[in-house]
């Protein structure tokens, strides 16, 4: 990954703006700036006191530039609206109707800007009996089904990060929406607020588990599912070494080559995959097997073979897996772990973009270009740069 005036990616002429918030907000925004747009963040005064480190650690600012505006201010927010003229996109995560109090909601930015796409990401939607209330992405995918799905067999739910709200019911969701509006603007040449609701993206996310459960192959319990674990063949199992390995052999003869590379093959049947009054034992036949090696061993065992089989590693540990080092997937740049833009997209050079700014690092250099004088900004007590704080 050179970063010798790498060549920017398809949104590149694409100007967005994010205002600061936390979690899918700048997921989304870092997202956009991988794909080459040019992502301005506005940050409030102070910054918002919940990422445990420092702003420069934080990478989903990555590729970004940093303007403090005290949108508390009326001249803040004549700014703000002054650079949507010149802006085709805007991304905000306020919960309903707080954008529209401070005078920067839909109608606000429409009447600078027709083209403009407003983007909206919130947990509950912009309506509903909860749009109003706090919540956090383990609410958001509670009640869903989606947490109600993850577990193992008469255990608890277990939570899966952040990653099926958050990011995948939430900020993706926002980014593909943003690009759907934008497609509409060539052709009519007028913007689109979407919607962004985390509990809707990550209902949609279960699109495929839903499909199972009408056709009646899924029960909705934990735990006793083709893809939860209830299956022998797609589940976790403890080595040797105290360490964990992936199967996932899903089709016939991809099972087959697990059971052959564990030493199984004559055990048990092939022809009973799915035969669910088997899998209890099966599974203890598989467990047996895998706590005979350890995890490396096995990964050497099922190497180029259809087996469906992976190491479980760590999150700096993957990024020595010879398929994710041969790729770049996952990379370490100034001190920092982080994963390579994705997708990838033919003709442009992967580029990380800039380093997480300092809160604040752009401002008077991003105001000035769009034409703002920045001093009467800067004079309301707002720091050109996180580090002027007292």
């Amino acid at each position: 990954m050179s970063s010798s005036n790498p060549k920017r990616g398809p949104l590149q002429g694409l100007r967005v703006l994010e205002i600061g918030g936390m979690g899918p907000t700048p997921f989304a925004g870092m997202t956009l700036a991988d794909m080459g747009a040019e992502v301005i963040r506005i940050e409030r005064p102070g910054g918002l006191g919940v990422f445990p480190g420092a702003p420069t650690e934080d990478i989903l600012n990555r590729g970004k530039s940093s303007v403090v505006l005290d949108l508390k201010s009326p001249k803040a927010i004549e700014a703000l609206l002054t650079m949507v003229e010149d802006a085709d996109v805007l991304i905000e995560g306020h919960r309903p109707g707080v954008a529209e109090r401070l005078g920067i909601g839909p109608d606000a930015c429409r009447e600078r800007n027709p083209r403009i796409v407003y983007g909206r990401m919130t947990g509950w939607g912009q309506d509903g009996p909860l749009a109003d209330t706090a919540g956090h992405d383990i609410d958001y995918i509670a009640i869903t089904g989606a947490l109600h799905a993850i577990g193992t067999a008469g255990g608890p739910p277990q939570i899966p990060v952040n990653l099926v709200g958050d990011f995948g019911g939430g900020g993706m969701y926002l980014v593909s929406g943003i690009l759907a509006a934008l497609w509409e603007v060539r052709e009519t040449g007028r913007g689109r607020v979407v919607d962004a609701a985390i509990v809707d993206g990550a209902a949609h996310l279960l699109a495929g588990i839903h499909a199972m459960a009408n056709t009646g192959t899924w029960a909705d319990e934990r735990g006793v599912n083709m893809l939860d674990g209830g299956a022998p063949y797609y589940a976790v199992y403890e080595t040797a070494d105290g360490k964990y390995i992936a199967a996932g052999a899903v089709e016939p003869k991809f099972y087959a080559q697990l059971l052959n590379g564990l030493g199984l093959a004559e055990q048990i049947d092939v022809s009973k995959q799915n035969d669910r009054a088997t899998w209890p034992a099966t599974r203890a036949d598989i467990a047996t097997a895998f706590a005979r090696r350890s995890r490396d061993d096995w990964e050497q065992i099922f190497a180029g073979t259809d087996a469906c089989v992976a190491p479980i590693v760590g999150l700096r540990e993957a990024m020595a897996h010879p398929h994710i080092k041969a790729r770049g997937t996952i990379i370490e740049r100034d001190g920092l772990l982080q994963a390579a833009p994705a997708p990838r997209f033919e003709g442009f050079e992967q580029s990380l973009g800039t380093p997480p700014p300092q809160p604040g690092q752009h401002t008077s250099d991003v105001l000035t270009s769009f034409g703002i004088d920045p001093e009467p900004l800067l004079a309301l007590g707002v720091p050109q740069s996180w580090n002027e704080h007292p």
